[in-house]
């Protein structure tokens, strides 16, 4: 049987859906107002890069994605196109990138993006933005770290220190992690059962006062449906549960991508009731 997590198997187009991300990326930053590789840790990864409007006001909301890649790779560069929501929302978009497994493991990781957020919304007057109107977003292994950012996990051995947020958006996200360390990420990501167990937004105790939005894809693989049902019946409300019909796992990000769509007019209203 087909491992359930190994995406390129159903996604007959990946290569090209890959190829259109990337390239509608370089579009959409080309002669806007890029602020790339801003540090906020040591290691070159630990960076994140602002996409501004073209006229921002002052006080604008500001939003943070998450790329995906299971951990293991995705870069901040190809993802750029996510911004087009949040700055047709009036608001300034944070994509942010990390160290990869299986060099850094994956509590580090957590640990990164907390620190990251925490950063972008101290800095957030600095270049305009309001630091109170703060959303989040991620897909696929993204959406798990974007949840992280508003959780406690079994790994926080103390109450972590999370940013202030005013709502999330968790596209396409693995929650329970369990089937990881055995999936086609065994060598690539080398995930440990104590890893998923101590990681798992599952098992994480969650803020119960945030606006949540959880998605996937019509077409995607069980794990994906499966783990936003489980995810949704064990958070707090207001928690939005939806499915994006004839979406897959990549195909998902162009909507989200697109704020004429049903998924990018989300994060756009996300963004915008912040």
């Amino acid at each position: 049987m087909t491992d359930l997590y190994y995406n390129r198997a159903f996604i007959p187009d990946f290569d090209a859906i890959m190829a259109e991300t990337a390239a509608r990326s370089r579009a959409f930053v080309k002669g806007r107002d890029l602020r790339a590789d801003i540090a906020y840790g040591p290691t070159p990864r630990q960076t994140y890069d602002l996409i501004l409007p073209d006229r921002p006001r002052q006080g604008a909301p500001i939003h943070m994605f998450i790329h995906g890649g299971y951990w293991r790779a995705g870069e901040k560069d190809v993802h750029h196109l996510v911004a087009a929501p949040v700055l047709a929302a009036g608001g300034i978009a944070a994509i942010v990138t990390y160290d990869l497994m299986p060099a850094t493991r994956l509590g580090a990781i957590v640990a990164q993006l907390r620190r990251a957020a925490l950063q972008i919304q101290a800095q957030a007057a600095a270049f305009g933005a309001d630091p109170a109107r703060f959303t989040a977003s991620g897909h696929s292994a993204g959406a798990h770290l974007a949840s992280l950012l508003a959780a406690r996990a079994r790994g926080d051995l103390q109450p972590p220190s999370l940013p202030d947020l005013r709502g999330l958006l968790l596209a396409s996200g693995i929650y329970d992690l369990g089937g990881i360390p055995g999936s086609f990420l065994k060598n690539e990501a080398a995930m440990t059962t104590e890893e998923a167990a101590l990681w798992a937004p599952r098992d994480a105790v969650h803020r119960p006062d945030l606006p949540r939005i959880l998605t996937r894809g019509e077409a995607e693989t069980a794990p994906f449906h499966d783990q936003a049902h489980e995810l949704a019946s064990l958070l707090p409300a207001p928690c939005v549960l939806r499915v994006e019909p004839g979406l897959n796992h990549l195909s998902l990000v162009l909507d989200l991508a697109d704020p004429m769509r049903p998924l990018g007019a989300a994060l756009a209203d996300l963004v915008a009731n912040s």
